[in-house]
């Protein structure tokens, strides 16, 4: 497969008050085309950061990132980003936060009519068309994630880069939007890069699990293939032997190998 995204010996190290801060050493990667690559790791192991680079929210202290073989250095409609905080604008309806994306990209090529079909399509696409006009202060929490990745979705972006999106939802809201993420990429082919913490979340929904060492100068410590079928059900891979094998491989490397220091000397 065509690798979508390269990142080539990047090195990230910050400058604080407290001097240098080395947050991310040597890293290697490649996604392919439509693949759908998980980042896990403990706290401070440098995942959104990693994501931050990719963005181009960030650029490296050492090392190149390329997307689609140009060089990433700057924040672009072709990477869309969702993070944790769905960071939807208070004074706006939903249609009007999806749109101002849209207009922002295709407003200089595109009439106005078209520029509405593609807001209503990517709320259609989210389970959203219901709630164009209301305000985020009147719907839930998944209902504004939802909004935050049919924004990113309509702009019809490469990469889509999700940081934690599901993180501050209760587990009945996030397993859903795991459901519908999954028929969502399924749909749209998407390049995908998500961060989280959650194993579970990481087997079901990636083609490659990649687990970071701890910081400072964390690094890629592994990568798992998740060879299973799609689409994917989460009730029926509970007790799927292969699932429980690459859950057990991450928790693992998670929490046998690479547990944090004060754990260990506990």
């Amino acid at each position: 497969m065509h690798n979508f995204i390269d990142v080539h010996g990047a090195e990230m190290v910050f400058e604080t008050r407290k001097g240098r801060f080395h947050a991310l050493h040597a890293i290697d990667l490649k996604v392919a085309r439509g693949e759908f690559v998980t980042l896990i790791g403990h706290s401070g192991c440098g995942k959104s950061t990693l994501l931050n680079l990719i963005a181009g929210l960030l650029r490296p202290t050492e090392g190149a990132l390329l997307c689609d073989n140009r060089e990433i250095n700057a924040p672009g409609p072709e990477r869309a980003v969702v993070f944790q905080n769905h960071s939807l604008l208070p004074w706006l309806t939903c249609h009007d936060n999806v749109h101002l994306a849209v207009q922002r990209v295709f407003g200089g090529t595109e009439p106005n009519a078209r520029l509405k079909e593609r807001t209503l399509a990517a709320l259609e696409l989210v389970g959203m068309a219901h709630a164009v006009q209301k305000r985020p202060h009147e719907i839930s929490g998944g209902m504004k994630q939802r909004v935050g990745i049919a924004r990113a979705l309509a702009i019809e972006p490469k990469v889509l880069l999700l940081d934690e999106p599901f993180g501050a939802l209760d587990a009945l809201t996030r397993a859903h939007l795991q459901d519908e993420l999954l028929k969502i990429v399924a749909r749209t082919k998407s390049t995908v890069v998500m961060v989280t913490h959650d194993v579970d979340e990481a087997v079901l929904l990636s083609d490659r699990i990649v687990m970071m060492t701890n910081g400072p100068a964390a690094t890629i410590g592994e990568i798992v293939s998740v060879e299973l079928p799609r689409p994917r059900d989460r009730v029926e891979l509970a007790e799927d032997s292969r699932y429980v094998h690459y859950r057990k491989q991450v928790l693992d490397f998670l929490y046998t190998r690479h547990g944090h220091a004060e754990k260990r000397a506990a």
